[in-house]
């Protein structure tokens, strides 16, 4: 069975991928605004674990929206929800897999589906959406990736990833200016970057 997964290029992506695949066939989709070049870093890490990797694009309403919200609440966290479903969703709908996954863990708050959203993804999209990370907390999923995965952490700044939320934080700055989007973003936010898989 062929499973999609949403991509960043992280740890929590890549460690889902690996959880999954004793079960299924892994690829995986990276989404993208087409703003910046930074999916090439997930293209990359894809290749470094072994898995087949697809880009797909995100339409700018998707983008407008999510930056709308955020200047709703004033936070960023509403915001990345959304684009973290309508993603799932434009990976549903393109219907090349019947299971589809990403690597959202058990104490997230963005990205994360309520159980009302991840019903009506599966009911209206006929999929399964599975998340292997969610009965692992944060020095779980640490410990998981210190045995499989060489990383690269640190500031949002200072490390390259693929996720949708670089490209949102870089509209914003760009059309709002710095102002703005220091009110919205926590000035520091760390992520990581997978380098490679350690073979067992």
């Amino acid at each position: 069975m062929k499973i999609q997964v949403l991509y960043s290029g992280g740890k929590d992506s890549s460690l889902a991928a690996i959880l999954l695949e004793p079960f299924f066939e892994v690829e995986l989709v990276t989404c993208t605004f087409g703003l910046e070049s930074s999916w090439e870093n997930a293209r990359e890490a894809a290749r470094e674990l072994g898995f087949p990797f697809k880009l797909v694009r995100l339409g700018p309403e998707i983008m407008d929206e999510s930056i709308d919200v955020m200047l709703k609440f004033g936070y960023p966290r509403p915001g990345i929800n959304l684009v973290h479903r309508r993603a799932l969703e434009t990976v549903a709908v393109s219907g090349e897999a019947k299971h589809i996954a990403d690597g959202t863990r058990r104490d997230d708050r963005a990205p994360m589906l309520t159980m009302p959203e991840i019903r009506s993804l599966e009911d209206s999209h006929n999929v399964r959406y599975i998340r292997p990370l969610a009965g692992y907390g944060r020095h779980a999923v640490d410990e998981l990736v210190a045995m499989h995965l060489e990383i690269v952490e640190g500031d949002t700044a200072a490390v390259a990833k693929a996720d949708y939320e670089t490209e949102v934080r870089s509209a914003m700055r760009g059309r709002l200016g710095d102002a703005v989007y220091r009110r919205i973003f926590p000035p520091e936010h760390t992520q990581s970057r997978v380098l490679r898989r350690y073979k067992s």
